[in-house]
């Protein structure tokens, strides 16, 4: 982390803000007491098979073909859990994650489900936030994700999605502005809306009223699994590679074509920002990786080479129906807040912060 982010402070020992808010939580999270987590693993795991005991599976696990969500899946399964892994494809899905998947499912003997969206209908929602100039165009994979798996938890009677978020790879803070509440349809909506996008007919979105029926309704929890276990991203990776053919990617989701173009191209282009200082500036706080080893690869390319960035920038147009001029126009027009088109952003950080007091 460094100072090309505007809101990051230093304290006397020159540790950033966001270092601190991760050292906060690293003692519960990261590097928890062994026993107590222990413990914990072997309550969330008898309290997932009782609810689960008269349903085909007991647990949902939704799966990219990226390493954290592969690992939930097989330490699931070690475990004697029964769980059903849903991917969301998006149209955008890399042909190594679809074998890493693949491979995964067949090695372990898990059901897959494959949400596969209306192509037409998300190019025509992704126009619509390029048009509108804001950041998070991944709002759009993420809430549908969110949708398709929570879709899936309530039909199947199953009461526990296990997620591959954890804080040993995910627990930097990001900075404000770098992306959108996930949980806001209604920005999706009013974005859509106002750039002659579609309406949402089959696109599979949530909003807050939605999760709260989920959740609450429902009795649906959603369970950062890799925090109950002593999760270590380069061991896993390798287990993964050993047994079941795992071909790992670069970056943190590169295992999506687009997010791999949105990341190590147009949000550098047109936002300024570099995802990889939050990814490795984690692995360097949990020990994954040195200091050292983290500027040596920031100081690089987001890309494996300059001929598979034009490699992505090709295939982008191409599946966008954009030309050079039109890629350009984009990267030079200037970043608008998600918040001028509409949204229930303020409203969801409200319920939030009410569950969280509730909980206390």
């Amino acid at each position: 982390m460094n100072s090309s982010i505007d809101e990051i402070t230093f304290d006397t020992d020159g540790i950033c803000c966001f270092c601190t808010a991760f050292l906060a939580k690293a003692t519960k999270d990261v590097q928890p007491d062994v026993v107590i987590q222990r413990d914990a693993l072997a309550s969330l795991i008898q309290d997932i098979r009782q609810r689960g005991r008269r349903q085909r599976y007991d647990c949902v696990i939704g799966v990219s073909g990226g390493v954290d969500s592969s690992w939930v899946l097989v330490q699931a399964v070690q475990q004697g859990l029964r769980p059903l892994a849903v991917h969301m494809d998006n149209g955008w899905n890399s042909e190594l994650a679809q074998n890493n998947i693949a491979n995964l499912v067949r090695n372990l003997g898990v059901d897959l489900h494959t949400h596969v969206i209306n192509w037409h209908e998300y190019r025509g929602l992704m126009q619509a936030f390029f048009d509108a100039d804001v950041i998070d165009v991944e709002l759009l994979y993420d809430n549908a994700m969110f949708a398709v798996n929570y879709r899936q938890a309530a039909k199947h009677g199953v009461h526990y999605i296990l997620g591959g978020m954890n804080h040993a790879t995910e627990g930097m803070p990001l900075p404000s502005g770098w992306n959108w509440a996930k949980f806001d349809k209604r920005n999706i909506k009013a974005i859509s809306r106002r750039f002659g996008g579609p309406n949402l007919r089959t696109f599979p979105s949530i909003g807050l009223c939605d999760r709260i029926w989920f959740e609450y309704v429902r009795q649906i929890r959603w369970i950062a699994y890799l925090d109950y276990l002593q999760f270590k991203q380069n061991d896993a990776v390798q287990v993964l590679q050993m047994e079941f053919g795992y071909k790992p990617y670069p970056y943190k989701h590169y295992e999506s074509i687009f997010t791999r173009f949105y990341q190590g191209y147009l949000l550098p282009r047109k936002f300024r920002v570099d995802k990889r200082l939050v990814h490795l500036s984690t692995l360097v706080l949990s020990g994954e990786i040195t200091r050292d080893a983290a500027l040596e690869m920031l100081a690089q390319i987001p890309f494996p080479s300059i001929s598979e960035m034009e490699t992505d920038r090709l295939y982008f147009l191409k599946k966008m129906g954009w030309t050079d001029q039109q890629l350009n126009e984009y990267l030079n027009r200037p970043s608008k807040s998600h918040g001028i088109y509409g949204s229930s952003y303020t409203l969801i950080k409200q319920v939030r912060r009410l569950l969280r007091r509730l909980k206390k």
